[in-house]
């Protein structure tokens, strides 16, 4: 077959067995452990993405691929729940497929998925993203810049934004956001903030800009680079 997969996969217990299994039906894997390294690339043929990574969310890595790449994605998850598959493939990825699963039936779903995406797809490595600009919020007139150029966000994006940049690097609580954000008795969608989190990434232009932390919550990135601090 010939194809070439980075596997973005921190359980090590999944992650080798998964790679030798491929191997045998003549993939190529790449195997990193971090979103981070995965948006990292290269993304080689086909990325095999987790969603629950240790250092950000696999739908926000997703979302970052996508913004550089048409590379196939297919996400393989043990989240079944119908609002993480539709928030994959509204983000981008081609296929979902739910752990457990059998290697051969994934073979079967890389091979459709590349199908589908060889005669369009490039054949050079795309890119990694470029380095975010500096950062710049103004809450008494409500406006936001990346670098020189204004952004437009929802107020409750703007709201968002705020609440993450009183305090730049440390954790807010997904249940502190959406206290200060939405509202203390708000009973919705929890999911609404992960939409949220992740129009602001395409919006800001790079999904390093906020950060999750798996089962704590999220964060603003402080940059250093040349940029100089957020």
């Amino acid at each position: 077959m010939g194809l070439r997969v980075l596997l973005i996969e921190d359980d090590e217990t999944i992650a080798e067995p998964l790679a030798e299994g491929l191997g045998h039906f003549g993939l190529t894997v790449d195997h990193v452990t971090t979103g981070t390294e995965g948006l990292r690339g290269p993304y080689g043929d086909v990325v095999l993405l987790d969603l629950g990574l240790p250092d950000m969310d696999g739908i926000d890595v997703c979302r970052g691929i996508r913004e550089v790449s048409d590379v196939p994605i297919v996400i393989l998850s043990a989240r079944g729940e119908e609002a993480d598959r539709v928030l994959g493939l509204e983000l981008g990825a081609d296929d979902y497929l739910p752990k457990p699963f059998s290697v051969r039936e994934l073979v079967a779903r890389v091979r459709a998925v590349t199908r589908r995406t060889r005669r369009t797809q490039e054949a050079a490595v795309p890119p990694p993203a470029a380095e975010p600009g500096p950062l710049a919020v103004d809450r008494r007139t409500r406006q936001v810049w990346v670098g020189e150029a204004q952004v437009p966000l929802t107020p409750k994006e703007f709201d968002l934004l705020a609440l993450l940049t009183e305090d730049p690097g440390a954790v807010y609580s997904r249940q502190q956001i959406l206290d200060r954000v939405w509202d203390p008795f708000y009973e919705g969608p929890t999911k609404t903030l992960d939409v949220h989190v992740a129009s602001l990434r395409r919006k800001l232009g790079h999904p390093a800009w906020i950060q999750t932390l798996r089962g704590v919550g999220f964060r603003l990135a402080v940059h250093t680079g040349p940029a100089g601090p957020a």
